[in-house]
């Protein structure tokens, strides 16, 4: 096949695309618009590198943020490139780091089957560490703190470097002595948090050139997703891997770069062609998502933006519907207004699935579950309670993780007392000193408990609790037992099950979970076939994010933040709390910087939308337990006024320059003659009356549901609780007040 054959497989592509796919060779910054199609460019300059057969599938690196997108990537490689598709390495940052330490690891200290932490386990760790300095959790916060670490790892900023900059910053030398006990205790727990995967990797190829040698030859050809994203760390490791054949492509958009507070740069995709001599740069500019009123109003939106690259959206889609403006009257009656609006599009022929609330703060999703609940639809908060952080969940995580690193301090004293075994909190308390001043991991120490005198009264029921956990790694190590299998074991030999029936609420649904974890294990071995060992188990799920289990398949409306929502797309999507002071937040009112991202994070959520877009802002807002009057978003005054359709009247007032201006800029009002500063007490709404009265066995017409027989009511403060029985939709429990319905 000659070169123009194979070039003519790409023709169903545009001209741009074409190009980013054919420039195979030195450092190509692709800036790729919302709705472009750059997962499609990816995917086709993968195919076209092997099809060209200019490398080995396994010399191609492609790097993405989420397992979601990393997955997605893989299977469309695998179905546009079926001969050796699955070895080209597709993953996140953390996955890709953790292989390589999983493999020279030991080069630098940490064996194969070290420990990542998640969260939860990073703020037990450092709370203990705050004990042990005697330092006042008040003064430090453990988040704080281990956000001061996270952002040092990100700018490689080692403990001793952070000491010698603190100065006669008290605060900042505590932190700095935090970071460094944090590290030591790491490292005795053959332990990493997701900073260090990165860290350490960049360490492990300073430290062992070879290693690096290795994998510079290896990788002819590196591409990273979502390039605006990327931090100091990541920049370094990826231009390390690079040097050797220069052939690095970013892709990514610098309009949509929104997570600063996570230690991203925007720096990297800006000053691209700096760091990368001799750069190509080529703009994806076409948009298959979006109507062109859509569009035309993020184009407005961001254009408002000083520092970026420069680009404008443009598509040969429909001109679409007008943007919906609605004016509420607090954030009741706009959690009313996205319900009903939802309810008439389903009674309309769209499906729940089509429908995606987004919101600035995770506190105004409160009164938005409510109206969806009350309304009988289905919906799903991403970012809400995820299965691994229950507590169950991470009890038998916790065990698995002990078995694969017996020296993971912070899971041990997880389960060493669950299900109850007569080993006391003041036990481990002591076992952990001893194991601080022995820099050794409390395994090691609770393992000889009989050498210790101040361990000596618990040392038979320690003794038991090793030979339950050798046990267990025996049965692992010798190979006999599948991960499911080994699963049963644990909860046979711990009696974990009995445990919650006879001391939990809930038991039943506490053991569901873990019979759902153990389904979990099975598909994971189904998936994974000879590589599904416990360690790759338990990387997969420690580097799970909340949005890898969506599900766009689920026929639920989805509620989210807008920084959750970057990468998807719906039909409908409503935008929240367009008010200044909440978006953009008050916290970046006063900084360019942040009011440029908090832009951009506006044109995100506005790039979501495919077909409609709802914007909707209050007159007040209860939040946080008060009452505040904002003017309107200055992101909707950038919209082109042609572009809104405005609805819900807006409410004439004697107030002086509208109460909005000075509430959120704090300068003092009047309301009926009083100083007002922008907070009052709570308005209470009253409650809504339908003026129909329901029975048991009332026939009904619900707009959505269809036809259904009332089965019960129970009455609940002035509304009532019915159980309906629809021939169609199934039995639901709705509010008589709140839905929409005749009898028949």
């Amino acid at each position: 096949m000659t070169q123009n054959d194979i070039k003519a497989n790409f023709s169903h592509m545009n001209e741009r695309q074409r190009e980013a796919v054919f420039a195979t060779e030195g450092p190509l910054l692709i800036l790729a618009g919302a709705g472009s199609g750059k997962t499609t460019v990816l995917v086709n300059r993968i195919a076209y590198i092997l099809q060209s057969q200019l490398c080995r599938p396994w010399n191609i690196l492609a790097i993405t943020f989420t397992n979601k997108a990393a997955g997605e990537l893989k299977e469309r490689i695998m179905n546009a490139v079926p001969e050796g598709g699955g070895d080209i390495w597709a993953a996140t940052f953390h996955s890709t780091c953790a292989r390589i330490l999983r493999r020279y690891g030991d080069r630098i200290g940490y064996s194969s089957h070290f420990t990542v932490y998640a969260t939860d386990d990073q703020k037990k760790l450092c709370k203990d560490i705050l004990k042990q300095l005697g330092l006042d959790e008040k003064q430090l916060p453990v988040k704080a703190v281990l956000s001061e670490i996270s952002k040092a790892k990100d700018k490689i900023i080692t403990p001793a470097e952070m000491k010698k900059t603190a100065d006669f910053d008290y605060r900042k030398a505590s932190v700095a002595k935090v970071y460094e006990v944090y590290q030591t205790r790491l490292k005795t727990a053959d332990a990493m948090d997701f900073d260090d995967l990165l860290c350490k990797t960049v360490e492990l190829f300073e430290q062992c050139p070879d290693v690096l040698e290795y994998y510079q030859n290896q990788f002819k050809y590196i591409m990273v997703d979502e390039y605006q994203d990327t931090n100091r760390v990541q920049y370094r490791f990826v231009s390390m891997l690079a040097r050797r054949w220069g052939n690095i492509c970013v892709v990514g958009d610098d309009d949509q770069s929104i997570y600063r507070f996570r230690g991203a740069t925007i720096e990297n995709i800006l000053s691209f062609e700096k760091q990368f001599s001799g750069a190509k740069i080529i703009r994806l500019e076409q948009n298959y998502r979006s109507t062109k009123n859509i569009l035309s109003a993020a184009n407005g939106v961001i254009s408002n933006n000083t520092v970026r690259k420069g680009k404008t959206l443009w598509t040969e889609n429909p001109e679409g519907e007008k943007i919906e403006l609605h004016t509420c009257e607090d954030e009741r009656d706009e959690a009313m207004f996205v319900a009903k609006t939802i309810m008439d599009g389903v009674a309309g022929g769209r499906k729940y699935s089509d429908f995606a609330v987004l919101y600035r703060t995770n506190a105004q999703s409160n009164a938005v579950e409510q109206a969806l609940s009350r309304s009988g639809i289905p919906h799903r908060i991403i970012g809400g309670h995820r299965f691994y952080d229950r507590e169950e969940i991470r009890d038998m995580v916790a065990y698995l993780q002990v078995i694969n690193n017996p020296h993971d301090d912070v899971r041990l004293g997880r389960i060493i007392n669950v299900p109850k075994r007569g080993i006391g909190a003041r036990t481990v308390a002591v076992a952990a000193e001893i194991a601080a001043g022995l820099g050794e991991s409390i395994y090691s120490v609770i393992k000889d408990a009989g050498s210790y005198p101040q361990l000596s009264r618990s040392a038979s029921k320690l003794k038991e609790f090793i030979a339950l956990i050798d046990g267990l790694i025996e049965a692992e190590d010798s190979g006999d037992y599948s991960l499911a299998e080994l699963y049963n074991l644990i909860l046979e030999h711990t009696g974990y099950e009995s445990y919650l029936k006879n001391e939990k609420e809930n038991a039943d649904v506490r053991i569901e979970n873990i019979e759902e974890l153990s389904s979990n294990i099975i598909k994971f071995e189904e998936d994974y076939g000879e590589e599904a060992d416990l360690s790759a188990f338990l990387e997969e799920i420690s580097l799970m994010t909340d949005i890898d289990n969506y599900d766009a398949d689920a026929d639920t409306c989805v509620m989210m933040t807008l920084h959750s929502a970057k990468g998807l797309e719906f039909p409908v999507v409503f935008i929240t709390g367009m008010e200044d002071g909440l978006f953009p937040s008050i916290a970046s009112m006063m900084n360019p910087d942040e009011i440029n991202e908090e832009r951009r994070l506006a044109y995100v959520g506005i790039t979501r939308a495919k077909q409609k877009l709802y914007l909707t802002k209050t007159r007040s807002r209860m939040l946080f337990g008060s009452t505040t009057y904002n003017k309107e978003s200055r992101f909707v005054r950038e919209i082109p006024d042609e572009l809104l359709n405005k609805t819900g009247e807006e409410r004439k007032t004697s107030f002086s320059g509208g109460f909005g201006a000075a509430a959120t800029v704090g300068v003092p009002a009047t309301v009926f003659g009083k100083p007002f500063t922008g907070r009052v007490n709570a308005y209470q709404k009253p409650a809504i009356k339908s003026g129909v009265s329901y029975s048991v066995g009332d026939t009904v017409m619900h707009k959505v549901f269809g036809k259904g027989m009332i089965m019960s009511a129970e009455k609940m403060g002035s509304d009532t609780l019915l159980e309906i029985a629809f021939d169609k939709a199934g039995t639901k429990k709705l509010m008589a007040n709140f839905c929409k319905m005749e009898k028949l």
